[in-house]
C-alpha cells in the first residue's frame, strides 16, 4: 500500500493584509504564520509516527518551505525532490489581484465552479489535461510507503480528478476540491485505480 499526504502550502499574507489570487508568477514566501503552519504540520505527523519514504514539492518557494518544515521534523527525514507537476496554476488576468477584486470580475459561480469541479474562469491558464496526465503518471507508480506531497491549491485539486475511483468517491461526498492553506489530505493506494481518500482538507488539532 501506498499513501499519498498531500499538503498545501502555510500562509503568505500576515495579520491586516488583503488576500490575493498569487499563482505561479508570484513567487513570495511564507509569513510567521505560515511558517507556524508549516512546523505544525511537521510536528503532526512526527506526533503519529509517520516517516515520508519520499518527498516532493513544487517549485515556489512557499511550497518549498514548508515541505522543509515538515521534513525537519521527521526521525527520517528523506531528501526534498523538486516536481514540476505540482507548481500553482497562473490566475491570467488575476494573477496577485487582491480577491474581492477577483470576485467581483469572474463572479461566485465561477469561483464555485472552480473549488467544487476544478472548471478554470475565463482567462486563467491551467492546463487541465496535462495536469491530470502529469497526475495520472505518478500515480502509475505503485511503490509502497508515504509520499509527501507539498504544493498549492490550485495543483492539488487534480488529484482527485486524475483516477476515476478518487474522482467518484469525491462526487459522492460532495467534497470541496480545495486545501486550505497549511491542510493536507490522505489517499491510500492498494492498486492502479483502487484508492480511497482517508481524509482532505484536514489540518492538525490546535
Amino acid at each position: 500500500m501506498r499513501r499519498l499526504f498531500i499538503a498545501r502550502h502555510g500562509n503568505t499574507f500576515g495579520p491586516g493584509e488583503a488576500a490575493r489570487r498569487v499563482g505561479v508568477r508570484t513567487d513570495i514566501p511564507l509569513v510567521e504564520s505560515g511558517h507556524q503552519q508549516g512546523r505544525k504540520l511537521g510536528a503532526w505527523f512526527a506526533s503519529e509516527a509517520i516517516a515520508f519514504d519520499r518527498a516532493l514539492s513544487g517549485p515556489l518557494i512557499r511550497t518549498r518551505q514548508t515541505a522543509e518544515h515538515i521534513l525537519s521534523a521527521s526521525a527520517r527525514p528523506c531528501r526534498l525532490e523538486i516536481a514540476d507537476f505540482l507548481a500553482e496554476i497562473d490566475h491570467g488576468p488575476d494573477e496577485n489581484g487582491i480577491e474581492d477584486d477577483v470576485v467581483a470580475r469572474i463572479g461566485h459561480d465561477a469561483i464555485a465552479a472552480w473549488d467544487e469541479r476544478a472548471e478554470a474562469p475565463d482567462g486563467w491558464i491551467v492546463d487541465h489535461d496535462s495536469r491530470i496526465a502529469a497526475w495520472r503518471a505518478f500515480l502509475a507508480d505503485l511503490t509502497p510507503g508515504n509520499v509527501l506531497l507539498v504544493t498549492s491549491n490550485g495543483a492539488a485539486r487534480f488529484a482527485l480528478l486524475a483516477a476515476q475511483s478518487l474522482a467518484e468517491q469525491a462526487r459522492a461526498t460532495g467534497r470541496n476540491l480545495k486545501l486550505r492553506t497549511g491542510a493536507y489530505g490522505e489517499i491510500a493506494q492498494y492498486g492502479p485505480d483502487d484508492f480511497s481518500i482517508i481524509g482532505w482538507d484536514q489540518r492538525p488539532p490546535k
